[in-house]
């Protein structure tokens, strides 16, 4: 069964958020704060993570930077505020998703689930590792490496890397990738695969540039380039 971590202060949406997932067949788990929110986090790394922006203590951002500092737990961010530069923060911070309030809880639910069933594009069994200069692609171990250590990324970053590395030198479309990587469910802004790039590039800020890079073409889209 799934596990779901709810970090919600206010009781009444945390209530209701829990009985709908756990209608849903989720395991689920609350916390009111983030140090609370970090303890069960510890102590059982969840699926995906439900997190409010606004929390005692903690806001919700220095609560998903500490998440992405050890984990690529999905993370969908939860706010009262439906300003768009909140929304860029949170993707841009290496959240999953985002969500306004109020909302229905079906839908919660539903970006749950898309969330869930967004899979890296990899293959564990019966491949091994791809090797681009001094950046390593190990999928049995599904993990990344540069210069042999390892490149902590987000499940949707990761998903992107290894989309691309799949077809070295193929140039594709914001809509191409949003259509392979974040699926076809996907109702958010394109701007998505533009910050997943970004994100990318820094994380990746020492791979040799002779060896290969991420490119873009004004245009046509995104390439990951490898030399000849």
């Amino acid at each position: 069964m799934k596990s779901i971590l709810i970090v919600e202060d206010e009781q009444a949406i945390a209530r209701v958020l829990a009985a709908y997932l756990r209608k849903a067949g989720f395991d689920v788990r609350q916390a009111a704060d983030g140090p609370t929110a970090l303890t069960l986090f510890d102590s059982d790394v969840p699926s995906l993570v439900l997190l409010d922006v606004m929390l005692p203590g903690m806001d919700g951002w220095d609560l998903l930077r500490i998440i992405r500092e050890k984990s690529a737990c999905p993370v969908i961010m939860l706010t009262a505020l439906d300003d768009i530069q909140d929304r860029l923060n949170g993707l841009n911070a290496g959240a999953d998703d985002y969500m306004s309030k109020p909302f229905v809880p079906e839908e919660v639910v539903a970006r749950v689930n898309a969330v869930l069933r967004r899979n890296p594009h990899w293959t564990a069994e019966g491949e091994g590792k791809r090797y681009f200069g001094n950046l390593v692609i190990d999928l049995a171990a599904k993990q990344v490496l540069l210069n042999g250590a390892k490149v902590a990324l987000t499940p949707r970053d990761l998903s992107l890397l290894l989309f691309l590395s799949e077809y070295p030198n193929r140039t594709f479309t914001r809509d191409h990738l949003i259509e392979q990587v974040w699926g076809m469910d996907y109702d958010g802004s394109d701007r998505a695969v533009d910050l997943s790039i970004k994100r990318l590039r820094q994380a990746l800020s020492h791979w040799l540039p002779e060896t290969g890079e991420i490119r873009t073409l004004r245009g046509m889209g995104y390439q990951f380039w490898i030399a000849n």
